[in-house]
């Protein structure tokens, strides 16, 4: 058995309950206590980032195992090819249970790659890195970031001036071959690692919105202003890795106040919900479900489950 499902859908679509809804103890599907989850999600693997992230409880772990989550220090940078690591080792360990590995999160960067594989760009000489890692610390983000658009602006274009390893990355790439890293092709087929059942979870852009904006005020009275000056007090600046995360990066904007970086929060959530979905075009075989369509969803994890051809 290779049979991995993975569920995809940005923040605040309702992914990891419908997760904990049919897999979990207490569930009432048939597949109850037959699956575990394997955070997809960028900032989950981050100890200390706790509610701006959503990261499930000790109950809600206890209900449904969740796997890759509190696995980093905020100061360390945790890439895709980390995740994928990762990701890979956790459902091997999941699948030699024989319980079905849920792959579950909003980062479609990580998931395109888990889902596909890792560009074949080339590998950067340590002295390439340094330099540039060098520059990032002296000249700044903003400056990088310039010279990434001016070098290769359809992938700077694609990602955030904010998302310090990926301008790196994609400096290196290019600093190493002379080519951008936008040229080298992206893989087109499915890795061969797993059987894959792939579900993109949809709704309505006014319904997401609405949830977003729940979440967010959630999180506020939840205690999200006490966390982010915790992480503060324990040596978390603006350049901190995990500190790029939405949820946390307005904290470090100058002159906004408690409405002000919640109303930011609320609209970088938007724009990112909508920036999520980009990377997920054009997965072979991946079905785009309406969220609240149980139905479908438990037809398409039954027929795949059941070794059957999912229709």
């Amino acid at each position: 058995m290779k049979s991995v499902i993975v569920i995809f859908a940005p923040t605040a679509c309702g992914k990891t309950a419908l997760a904990e809804d049919l897999f979990g103890k207490s569930s009432l599907s048939c597949f109850k206590g037959r699956g575990e989850v394997v955070s997809a999600d960028s900032q989950t693997v981050y100890r200390g980032l706790n509610i701006g992230t959503a990261k499930p409880s000790p109950a809600e772990m206890e209900e449904l195992p969740h796997h890759l989550i509190d696995i980093a220090d905020p100061q360390t940078q945790f890439g895709a090819g980390e995740f994928m690591d990762a990701a890979d080792s956790a459902c091997r360990e999941i699948l030699s249970r024989n319980h079905f590995p849920l792959v579950v999160g909003g980062s479609g960067f990580y998931m395109r790659n888990f889902l596909m594989g890792l560009t074949k760009a080339p590998v950067c000489p340590d002295e390439i890195r340094l330099k540039i890692k060098k520059r990032l610390d002296q000249e700044g983000p903003d400056t990088l970031y310039r010279e990434l658009l001016a070098l290769d602006p359809l992938y700077a274009s694609k990602i955030s001036p904010n998302d310090h390893g990926r301008v790196c990355r994609a400096l290196e790439v290019f600093y190493t071959s002379g080519k951008p890293l936008s040229s080298y092709k992206m893989p087109d087929s499915l890795r061969r690692d797993f059987d894959f059942l792939v579900l993109i979870l949809n709704r309505q852009r006014e319904d997401l919105y609405r949830r977003i904006d729940l979440r967010v005020d959630r999180m506020f009275e939840e205690g999200l202003e006490e966390e982010v000056r915790a992480l503060k007090a324990s040596g978390c600046t603006k350049d901190t890795p995990a500190m790029k995360a939405i949820g946390y990066s307005e904290f470090f904007e100058e002159g906004l106040k408690r409405e002000e970086i919640k109303e930011k929060i609320k609209l970088d959530s938007r724009h990112y919900a909508k920036k999520q979905y980009t990377f997920m075009k054009g997965i072979p075989g991946a079905f785009i479900v309406d969220a609240d369509n149980r139905e479908r969803i438990e037809n398409l994890i039954n027929q795949f489950c059941s070794g059957l051809k999912v229709l």
